[in-house]
């Protein structure tokens, strides 16, 4: 999201309350015939769809940012479990999360090149919970907020060691020994072996792709070189690594002066001069598709619902044609949702953004489109406020938007797979 998490600084406290949630949670609906580990291929990329053992896949999918955070410790792992489960059993298929965390709370890299074991073995954790429930893992490497270190941290190291060019946060897209320190993280990351199954990052079908950075920025070089020249460069790093997964930049979608047809998409002008471009962005050899995230009410203050439901039909179309007809390639939108923080909110509202954006993606993948797939921003688990935002759901807790889910779950499952459903597909189509 625009704010990218909370912090990770919480230290929770566990209260008898807190324990009764989590363990029903760890022992929540777990039968034995849904804890047997599916067999997963390697998504692949055919032009602007996304393909696996043959067949289309179109994405109905989930955030849940703070998955490797909370199996660090015993008391919040089943909450990994839990959360893996639901998203299973509503037919998600992919759960988008953090793989790093930077000198904050947990952190997994303590300095640069410098990890910590513990925090490493909770996201192996992850990765075995996502395989047992069939769901695969869009994994991002670095913040460009500051949240979980992010950029910032970098630079803060560079700075510390004596060696950086600059205090600006943005000198992590242009400084040499900061884009050293995150080759190496990227390559310890890629290469890492898995200390529950043995298999290295790279060689592991449960990770559908890697995201190179949430929300990326450059807003001290408006014309969009020192972004561009940082995404070829890691780009071609991570493919010189791992030529089995895919890969996106993690882009928020907003357009530049080099897509002038495209400006006025944009939610204002503040838009344009970011540093960012979604087509040049995403254009890349390297990059296997697109991301676009949709915060309306954060970019369209004080409208109107309708307003602001207009301008985000208006957004996934122009991103979906782009990716039909300019890219080439498969566009997800990563990142979506409606804070409750807005005057005169209700939970109803965040169902019409839900739709609006589903019916708009559903409509791409039936005439075998480039929009690929959507990721609600985001999904808790029972308490777990300390980590909420304002845009965070229990999506059990309400029924309507579970449903709603559950149904565009179905929807494209059905499109290309009809005969090849999980039994948590069956079980949920037979439902709806």
């Amino acid at each position: 999201m625009v704010g990218g998490g909370l912090n990770g600084v919480f230290y929770p406290v566990v209260g008898f309350a807190s324990c009764v949630v989590f363990i029903y949670m760890s022992f929540w609906d777990l039968t034995p015939h849904y804890v047997k580990e599916m067999e997963m291929g390697f998504v692949r990329r055919n032009g602007s769809q996304f393909m696996v053992d043959g067949r289309a896949l179109y994405v109905n999918g989930w955030n849940s940012y703070w998955l490797m955070d909370q199996a660090v410790e015993d008391y919040s792992r089943p909450r990994v479990r839990a959360m893996l489960h639901t998203g299973a059993k509503m037919g998600l298929t992919v759960c988008r999360t953090w793989a790093f965390n930077d000198g904050a709370y947990n952190a997994l890299q303590i300095s640069p090149g410098r990890f910590d074991e513990r925090v490493f073995k909770a996201l192996d954790h992850v990765i075995v919970e996502a395989k047992r429930y069939g769901v695969r893992l869009l994994l991002s490497l670095v913040n460009n907020l500051q949240p979980f270190g992010g950029k910032t941290q970098y630079v803060k190291w560079a700075w510390e060691e004596g060696v950086g060019m600059s205090s600006s946060n943005d000198s992590f897209f242009y400084d040499p020994y900061i884009r050293r320190y995150f080759k190496k993280y990227v390559k310890t990351m890629l290469s890492r072996k898995n200390s529950i199954t043995g298999i290295e990052y790279r060689n592991d079908p449960t990770i559908f792709a890697w995201e190179l950075m949430n929300e990326p920025r450059c807003m001290s070089d408006p014309s969009g070189k020192y972004l561009q020249d940082w995404i070829e460069e890691m780009a071609g790093f991570v493919k010189s690594i791992d030529r089995n997964h895919l890969l996106t930049v993690g882009l928020e979608g907003f357009y530049s002066p080099k897509s002038p047809g495209k400006l006025d998409v944009n939610p204002g002008e503040w838009a344009s001069v970011l540093g960012t471009d979604f087509i040049q962005n995403s254009k890349s050899s390297n990059i296997d598709f697109a991301s676009v995230h949709i915060y309306p009410d954060q970019w369209l203050v004080g409208q109107p619902l309708e307003t602001k439901l207009k301008f985000v039909e208006k957004w996934v179309v122009s991103h979906i044609d782009d990716g039909d007809k300019v890219l080439k390639k498969p566009v997800m939108f990563t990142e979506f949702g409606l804070s409750n923080m807005n005057k005169d909110f209700e939970l109803s509202q965040r169902d019409k953004l839900y739709k609006t954006i589903f019916d708009i993606v559903y409509r791409s993948a039936r005439k075998n489109g480039a929009g690929a797939g959507t990721f609600i921003w985001q999904f808790m688990v029972g308490g777990m406020e300390e980590y909420n935002d304002d845009f965070g759901i229990v999506p059990w807790e309400r029924p309507t938007t579970y449903r709603l889910i559950t149904e565009q779950s179905c929807k494209l499952a059905l499109i290309h797979r009809r005969d090849r459903l999980t039994r948590f597909e069956r079980e949920l189509c037979e439902k709806i």
